[in-house]
């Protein structure tokens, strides 16, 4: 079934689009509140994972439990470097992990397996910075 293109799910897109980088819904639906939208966090909710079924949306956990979003920059399977200070994100091809993940599951009988790699440590700016500390 598909879902409707409402206003306020545009709106959740777009506040994504700004936030430029993984969000958690608690803090995109407190910079929505700000913006006085009316939009509910049920619906913030709801949007973002309508979002990130879609493609149009990256989700991860972080290190804690936590799930965020990203406006979605590329297409297709990826995965990501995160900075734990920052936020910064880079976008990474894994060669070597997807050819791992698709040995493991033959290795143990398995098809059509899938599998999400993140990668959390400082960029070279936090990791610097917090050297000089």
């Amino acid at each position: 079934m598909a879902q409707r293109n409402t206003w306020q799910r545009e709106r959740v897109r777009e506040a994504l689009a700004d936030a430029g980088g993984f969000v958690s819904a608690q803090a995109l639906y407190a910079a929505l509140r700000e913006d006085n939208t009316g939009i509910g966090l049920a619906t913030v909710y709801r949007a973002l994972a309508s979002l990130a079924s879609n493609g149009d949306a990256d989700s991860l956990q972080s290190p804690e439990g936590e799930s965020l979003y990203r406006a979605c920059s590329s297409a297709g399977h990826h995965h990501h470097l995160i900075c734990r200070r920052c936020g910064r994100t880079v976008e990474i091809a894994a060669t070597d992990v997807e050819q791992w993940a698709r040995s493991m599951a033959a290795a143990h009988g398995f098809t059509e397996a899938e599998h999400v790699v993140d990668i959390f440590g400082l960029c070279a700016s936090c990791g610097a910075a917090r050297s000089d500390s």
